[in-house]
């Protein structure tokens, strides 16, 4: 049987892919949306505490741009971070114990939601500051170069953080030295809450690197194969030697900008339109029916086992136990 084709919902690009490649992404992109259903749930129940940012709606992009790496490529990211985590194969176990402050957690339950990594997974964070992650990505991508391992460091950014200067510091020495980054601006339009229309001058953020001679692709980034074609050209145009890229992603977040936003600044159509119209899950669960790959019950067969998998990870953070007191000063940096 010939690859199904899948044509975006934007008409933008068409890309090709196997019957096993998609139902691999609907499957990686239920469990992040089925992960982040649970963890809204524990957070309201007063499990999770501190800042909660949410993913669902954005799936499609972290799981399209994994399918182009290669095995070592690093990963990099702001504060909206469990969709990057269970795409770079961290164990929801894992990921929902540190949600919940517990010490099987990736960071011993000392990080929460915003503050965990994974040196196996080439997972490099979870960071709270806007901007932050974009200088660091781009000291992976150097370390890469110097080494000259082959490497790339896939470096997201939201469009809230694309007016931040050091985002522009960090696309100069990127260029300049032609490190092997990718930049992935994962523009779900309203940042923390201001529409990107009231907040840059310049809305087709993937021209932001122009001056810097950095090029830069728009993407649907609510199309799984569209994000993973976009993201196999860029890959291999870092790894080869030319320097970073720029890809925006355009996406939509369903919930407001973290668990405590109402998100009054959208209607409530807007966001029903997008979710009928432009959902990821939605669009691959169609290109798999439509080609035959596997019938609704079967893929309600999947829904089911990755519930039974996010309903054993929230199981497992609840009975890991809390953090030992000792442990309040250990892996903390201290300058001598």
């Amino acid at each position: 049987m010939a690859p199904a084709t899948t044509k975006p919902n934007g008409g933008a690009h068409a890309g090709e892919a196997t019957k096993e490649q998609l139902l691999q992404y609907y499957r990686d992109m239920l469990l992040i949306r089925r992960f982040e259903e649970r963890a809204g749930q524990l957070y309201g129940m007063g499990l999770i505490g501190g800042f909660c940012h949410l993913y669902i709606g954005q799936e499609a992009v972290v799981v399209g741009m994994q399918a182009a790496l290669k095995d070592g490529d690093q990963v990099i990211t702001a504060y909206r971070d469990h969709g990057h985590m269970l795409a770079a194969g961290m164990t929801a176990n894992g990921v929902m114990a540190e949600l919940t402050g517990r010490r099987d957690g990736y960071s011993k339950g000392k990080g929460g939601s915003m503050h965990m990594f994974s040196i196996e997974k080439a997972f490099y964070g979870g960071h709270g500051i806007v901007g932050a992650q974009v200088s660091l990505g781009t000291g992976l991508a150097f370390a890469n170069r110097y080494r000259k391992d082959g490497k790339v460091c896939l470096t997201y950014f939201g469009d809230g953080a694309a007016n931040q200067g050091q985002v522009y510091e960090s696309f100069n020495m990127a260029s300049l030295w032609k490190l092997p980054v990718v930049y992935i601006v994962e523009n779900n339009q309203y940042a923390m809450g201001t529409s990107i229309q009231r907040s840059s001058s310049e809305t087709h953020l993937h021209k932001r690197g122009i001056s810097f001679n950095i090029p830069g692709e728009e993407v649907d980034g609510m199309d799984v194969v569209a994000v993973r074609d976009a993201g196999l050209r860029a890959v291999e145009h870092a790894r080869s030697g030319k320097g970073p890229i720029l890809l925006e992603m355009k996406t939509y977040r369903y919930r407001g900008h973290s668990m405590s936003d109402p998100a009054k600044y959208r209607t409530k159509e807007e966001v029903d339109e997008q979710k009928a119209k432009r959902d990821p899950i939605d669009h691959v669960k169609k290109v798999i029916t439509d080609a035959g790959y596997a019938t609704e019950e079967q893929l309600k067969d999947i829904d089911r086992e990755i519930r039974a998998v996010v309903t054993e990870s929230a199981e497992f953070a609840q009975s890991s136990p809390e953090p030992d007191p000792s442990e309040l000063m250990t892996d903390i940096y201290i300058e001598a």
